[in-house]
């Protein structure tokens, strides 16, 4: 069967000046972090031999966060977009060299909206990029912000979605939420273990009681991790917003369920898949593995496991991520 992943990572080192901005040293880093730097500058490497051990037809990239390797919005202006342009041309020839195996989500300068919305336009026309991938918040800004909208309307415009991300979270919500305990504790609690999953929660909730998902109905947004804990609090979410939310067009869940998507990424047991498509619908649902933080292996036996018909299985497997991404098959 055809196998779609799109919560997948990539990374490359540009030449010239801009790796002045240095991620942290590994030795701070989780074993988990530090041990996938290496796969992520890999293509047709171990990563293709990997895919082909565990039945991927396609990895759809994106860029991995900043602890790996510098990151658009770490820089300012002109030189964040000038980043962001040239890791994607770098990208676009790396994803060509197997276009049969990868595609691409855009590398933004996301905090120079304009200029972001551009270089999505130019990414997904030139290259045949398939949306674009935000980790966490941009300078602290969720995209429910006014200053997004050229990104989310050129989005909406050119028929592509946003990959909602985890990223760090800022230094003061990990310093009073999350800190206290030995290193890997601290970083755990506020990414991969819990914080940063209920950070794009939020995220998603903010788009969508802010009136940004009304204002862009047909803009759709892809979330990984068996929809980050939303598939069990959507429903107490609009019960206790109640009339508070009356001035939206549609039901708080099915906004939310009409607009976005979600992956497996990382999650490869049945509880959390269960609630995912008892909330959103198997069409809305998409397989992805998140490596090289995750293993292609487990996710293949999560895949092989899970208890759908044959024909919903081909829609999580591949399917949806097909149509929504457009994906030559």
């Amino acid at each position: 069967m055809r196998v779609v992943t799109l919560e997948e990572h990539f990374s490359l080192i540009l030449p010239g000046s801009h790796n002045n901005v240095a991620p942290p040293p590994a030795s701070t880093m989780p074993d988990v972090v530090a041990n996938a730097a290496d796969k992520m500058t890999d293509i047709v490497g171990g990563r293709l031999a990997d895919m082909d051990r565990n039945g991927i037809t396609v990895q759809v990239l994106s860029k991995a966060g900043v602890h790996i390797t510098p990151s658009a919005d770490q820089f300012e202006g002109k030189e964040a977009v000038e980043f962001a342009k040239k890791f994607n041309d770098a990208f676009a020839r790396k994803v060509a060299e197997r276009p049969d195996r990868f595609a691409a989500f855009t590398h933004l300068a996301a905090s120079v909206p304009e200029a972001a919305a551009d270089e999505l336009e130019r990414t997904v026309t030139e290259y045949g990029f398939k949306g674009t991938l935000i980790s966490g918040t941009i300078r602290g800004a969720f995209l429910d912000d006014p200053k997004f909208a050229p990104l989310l309307a050129r989005a909406e415009k050119l028929d592509v979605p946003i990959y909602i991300h985890p990223g760090m979270p800022p230094a003061d919500v990990r310093k009073a939420y999350y800190e206290g305990f030995s290193n890997n504790i601290n970083f755990g609690l506020s990414t991969f273990a819990w914080g940063w999953h209920y950070e794009v929660a939020l995220h998603v909730m903010r788009l969508a009681v802010s009136g940004t998902m009304d204002k862009y109905p047909k803009l759709n947004f892809i979330i990984g991790h068996m929809g980050e804990g939303l598939p069990v609090m959507l429903a107490r979410c609009e019960h206790q917003f109640g009339r508070e939310l009356s001035f939206l067009s549609r039901p708080l869940s099915k906004m939310i369920t009409d607009q976005v998507y979600v992956t497996s990424a990382g999650f490869f047991t049945n509880p959390p898949f269960v609630a995912a498509l008892e909330t959103f619908g198997i069409d809305r649902l998409m397989y992805s593995v998140d490596y090289p933080y995750a293993s292609n292996a487990d996710g293949k036996a999560f895949l092989e496991n899970l208890p759908l018909s044959s024909g919903d299985l081909a829609k999580f497997a591949h399917g949806n991520a097909d149509r929504l991404l457009k994906l030559k098959v």
